[in-house]
């Protein structure tokens, strides 16, 4: 009735994935890089570097620089935030600094005192230009 060969569902906050995590009461002070995603409930100074999702608790700070692709905070981040993906901000985040993201999703009572820079919509709102400068173009020459 099972079928043996089919996969489990991993959810974002997985332990079982490739998931580094930085328990509460941990300070860490230094640069760190990983294949895997991150789940920050310490503190880390320095910078932060993966390809995966980091999420950031309630108790969570980082001060430094964060590279990746999504990250979801709850608690506290100072610095210079780089994502290609979505940054989601909960009601309990705090971000300060500098941020260039794809996307942005904030939900009231998050502070958000940033530069922020959305490279995804720069880049599809240049197309939507160019495509209708073209178009008109061939309007005119008809």
């Amino acid at each position: 009735m099972f079928s043996e060969n089919r996969k489990e569902k991993q959810t974002p906050f997985d332990t079982t994935s490739n998931q580094n995590i930085i328990a509460q009461g941990t300070n860490f002070v230094g640069d760190l890089s990983s294949e895997g995603g991150f789940r920050i409930d310490g503190k880390i100074e320095g910078n932060l570097k993966t390809p995966g999702k980091v999420v950031v608790g309630k108790s969570g700070v980082i001060k430094g620089t964060l590279e990746g692709t999504d990250a979801y905070f709850e608690g506290k981040f100072s610095g210079k935030l780089l994502l290609s993906g979505t940054l989601t901000l909960k009601d309990s985040a705090h971000i300060e600094g500098e941020v260039v993201v794809g996307k942005l999703a904030v939900e009231p009572g998050a502070t958000f005192n940033v530069t922020c820079v959305m490279k995804g919509a720069v880049k599809e709102f240049n197309n939507l230009e160019s495509k209708q400068s073209k178009s008109s173009g061939q309007e005119q020459s008809a």
